[in-house]
């Protein structure tokens, strides 16, 4: 996204190549809509709605990929490998000169401080796997760094490769031994949070899915009629962009999942997306008060807009990429 736009309700995309309108229109949605419009400038995201009485700041961040390890971790050098040498060195976004994840974070701490945001959302994969001592240093960061944040898994988080059980099983078994203290206490699939105006809304996908108990929450959020913004890890299929670029893509399955030997894990279904993945992908894009989604995953800042909803993916954090997120009063 290098080029500035101004998009309002009903364009099919900004600052990316342009997805055909007729592609991504559905049923309008019912009911009072909270959205108004947002602008794309480079790495800036500005919304503008009528129901903002107050300007709020974000810092959106994901793919970090921290490989950080120590003594406790050699017990699973087997299941870490390939991802502890993945990013360890990377070129700035922007600058294109030598940097690393670690420091790449550290960055983003001090412009979320020195911007005074009123949230740092980091939404998946800030872990190439779950390393204690990787977790515990980001807790401490957090900690000290006195901003107000949450956290969602992203597939590395929690994945050790090659680790037998499947993805659901492990999900839960390393939030629960090492990324539960990054959730504060609260829901680690599904969790909603007030900023000013705007209600924040953290689901976890990371397995490509959505549970029947995440899809009741989100509707149960949408019924509210609050000003909605919803972060996931991996962005929901917008038409046009590949399999692996999105959950609730119709040809989701074991027949397109070219990468599961490499990552060591299962492969994906053979029957395809779940039903309630699907009425969630559906659910999401007819709702009247979402602003908008934030997303990562990919690795590359795009921009996709269905119905009026734009979905906005970041570039890696590893490369020290970052959202700047503005929320203002129309």
């Amino acid at each position: 996204m290098k080029r500035r736009t101004f998009v309002g309700l009903g364009t099919a995309a900004a600052g990316l190549p342009l997805i055909n309108a007729s592609e991504t229109r559905a049923a309008q949605p019912e009911g009072k809509s909270t959205r108004g419009s947002f602008s794309v400038d480079g790495n800036l995201v500005r919304f503008y709605s009528a129901d903002i009485r107050k300007p709020l700041r974000v810092l959106v961040a994901a793919d970090t990929h921290l490989f950080l390890d120590d003594e406790r971790g050699k017990p699973f050098h087997e299941f870490s490998g390939r991802m502890a040498g993945a990013y360890n060195r990377t070129r700035h976004f922007k600058t294109g000169e030598a940097t690393n994840p670690q420091n790449s974070f550290t960055q983003i701490i001090e412009r979320a401080q020195e911007r005074n945001v009123d949230l740092l959302a980091l939404v998946g994969d800030i872990f190439s796997f779950p390393s204690e001592a990787a977790i515990e240093w980001v807790a401490d960061q957090l900690a000290a760094s006195k901003l107000r944040y949450y956290y969602v898994a992203g597939n590395h988080d929690w994945h050790y490769e090659g680790m037998p059980g499947s993805i659901d099983e492990l999900r839960a078994t390393w939030i629960e031994k090492r990324l539960k203290p990054l959730y504060q206490g609260n829901n680690p699939l599904m969790s909603a949070y007030d900023i000013g105006d705007v209600r924040f809304l953290a689901i976890d996908n990371s397995t490509y899915e959505i549970l029947p108990e995440q899809l009741d929450f989100f509707r149960a959020q949408a019924e509210t009629g609050k000003p909605l913004v919803l972060t996931v890890h991996i962005p929901m299929f917008a038409p046009g962009r590949p399999v692996g670029f999105g959950c609730g893509h119709p040809e989701w399955g074991a027949q397109t999942d070219r990468n599961h030997k490499i990552e060591r894990r299962p492969p994906w279904p053979t029957t395809g997306h779940t039903q309630a993945t699907l009425d969630f992908h559906r659910d999401v894009f007819a709702t009247p008060n979402l602003l908008g989604i934030f997303a990562g995953h990919t690795h590359r800042s795009s921009v996709d807009v269905i119905n009026g909803i734009p979905q906005f993916v970041t570039d890696d954090n590893a490369s020290g990429a970052f959202m700047d997120v503005e929320l203002l009063p129309a």
